[in-house]
């Protein structure tokens, strides 16, 4: 999403007298789980208003209500200053609402155009044509970098998600809602984003924003309405708040956002990579000549661009991806090297080594959605069972635990895994992993869309793994937190390894360049070293 100002409208003054969309009393009950209570909210023209909440607090059961997919059991929606009614997203578009949800609904086969004018009905001939046409004015004006010419399937997520945008501003959408909208991108295209979005404020549009990441709320919105267990914790002026505020109308308590990182003791090696070098089918490298050692009681971050080999290279290591090279396991039992190359999945989970990568589908790396929560718990152990008869009383004490501990927002652990909200799903997958009490733990981007507060929650878990003597390799995506909670910090630059340094003395600016560095060769002995 480039920034391009050609044809860019000039700034429309919001109009205040009367409000986009007005929210009056509304309730949401889904059985006996109360989604939504009593909640009122306001937005007007040429606003950002964005919607703060943990996971689980009905931000996005809210907003389906207004886009047509729910219908309230009590309240009022009001568009306009007028009273309106909307069963469907049919009826959402007449009064130009449109919404653009966390996982796209697009075709793969079909060009941009063909997907934004998928299922229009249009006066005389239809031309495609034409309907290009109109898709380039659309980019022009609000900057968007999109060829609608182009497949579906040769698209990165960030243009697929401009698709989605420029489907609802077609279909003539003035009220847009955006679900968890940079819940996938990359910094630097969230930030292309947030130019977009300024743009089309600017040119009177109410844009609604449902949100988890302080930072983002407090550079985009103008005003910020906080849910908190399902019910309405007040609208402040985003220029008149801070995160702890914000933070303690979530929660509904203080709450005191530390990550504890305690020193190594007696740091071990435990994992030994060397020259690792990973194909894909059209025989282009994804990882060349990668080496690196983690420890035990220790947390190795991996820092780098999204897409520069990091799924590759966890995946290599649990016997996900076939690579060239060595990934040598000093088994602690046994105190004998094991070479993992050369070892199943299943084999490998057996010595203790433990994935838990959470990718931009939650549910697409072991939860199966159908299936209630213990049962995915159980899902590492139906190998091990001896007759037809499984026995599942662990497996719900330990889901309970997960429950209890990461504060899953759940009716039960009977609920199938897809009736929870995204974050949930995560802290399922990753509370699993976890209590498997692994030897090396891989997590990949472990708090992908949780609010601040199970964001610290799954830090500390990790922080508790190193105490324990577990080898953590953690990807992730903010460098604060990765200066914050690592011990060392691994850099890759377009699957090479362009240096390895001290958390505690390492900067944001220095990471951030090597993270741009094109290495000769990857390994420890380049780069700055820990």
């Amino acid at each position: 999403m480039e920034a391009n100002t050609a044809n860019y409208a000039e700034p429309a003054a919001a109009d205040r007298s009367v409000p986009a969309i007005h929210l009056e009393h509304i309730t949401k009950r889904f059985g006996a789980v109360t989604a939504n209570d009593d909640v009122s909210l306001t937005v007007y023209h040429g606003e950002i208003l964005s919607i703060l909440g943990e996971n689980g607090s009905g931000k996005t059961t809210l907003m389906n209500m207004i886009s047509g997919i729910y219908y309230p059991d009590h309240g009022k929606i009001f568009v306009d200053g007028e009273e309106v009614v909307i069963r469907s997203p049919k009826d959402a578009f007449r009064y130009k609402i449109g919404m653009i949800h966390q996982h796209f609904k697009l075709v793969d086969i079909f060009t941009a155009t063909e997907n934004i004018v998928l299922g229009l009905k249009e006066e005389g001939r239809f031309s495609l044509k034409r309907a290009a046409g109109r898709v380039r004015k659309i980019c022009n004006r609000y900057g968007f970098d999109l060829d609608p010419n182009k497949k579906i399937y040769e698209m990165s997520v960030s243009e697929k998600q401009t698709v989605e945008i420029i489907k609802v501003l077609y279909r003539g959408a003035d009220i847009l809602i955006l679900d968890e909208p940079t819940a996938v991108l990359t910094p630097q295209e969230a930030q292309k984003l947030f130019a977009v979005l300024r743009r089309m404020r600017d040119a009177g549009k109410a844009i609604i924003i449902i949100t988890h990441k302080l930072h983002e709320v407090l550079s985009l919105s103008d005003q910020v309405t906080v849910l908190c267990k399902g019910r309405y914790a007040g609208t402040v002026n985003t220029a008149e708040t801070n995160e702890s505020q914000l933070t303690e109308m979530m929660v509904g308590r203080k709450v005191t956002l530390n990550i504890d990182r305690s020193e190594p003791k007696n740091p071990t090696d435990r994992l030994i990579v060397k020259g690792i070098t990973c194909k894909n089918r059209e025989g282009a490298e994804l990882l060349h000549n990668v080496s690196f050692t983690a420890r035990s009681g220790e947390i190795l971050g991996i820092a780098g661009i999204a897409g520069s080999g990091q799924r590759e290279l966890l995946e290599a290591i649990a016997g996900l991806q076939h690579v060239d090279g060595q990934i040598l396991y000093l088994n602690p039992s046994t105190n004998q090297s094991d070479d993992l190359r050369d070892k199943t999945p299943e084999q490998i989970r057996e010595l203790g080594v433990r994935l838990s990568f959470v990718p931009e589908d939650r549910l697409g790396m072991g939860l199966v959605g159908n299936m209630d929560i213990v049962d995915n718990i159980m899902l590492r152990s139906y190998k091990k069972g001896r007759s037809i008869f499984l026995e599942r009383k662990a497996p719900k004490s330990l889901a309970e635990k997960i429950i209890r501990d990461l504060e899953v927002v759940t009716p039960s652990t009977a609920t199938p895994v897809r009736r929870l909200s995204g974050g949930n799903v995560q802290k399922v997958l990753v509370g699993r992993e976890i209590a498997a009490a692994p030897t090396v733990l891989m997590a990949a981007y472990p708090v992908r869309g949780l609010d601040i507060n199970a964001s610290f929650t799954i830090y500390n878990l990790l922080n508790r793994q190193k105490e324990s003597g577990a080898a953590v390799i953690f990807v992730g995506e903010d460098l604060d937190v990765l200066i914050e909670l690592c011990d060392r910090i691994m850099v890759i630059s377009s699957g090479r390894i362009s240096g390895i340094v001290d958390a505690r003395t390492a900067t944001k600016e220095q990471i951030g360049l090597m993270m741009t560095q094109n290495t000769a060769e990857g390994g420890e002995s380049h780069g700055s070293r820990a």
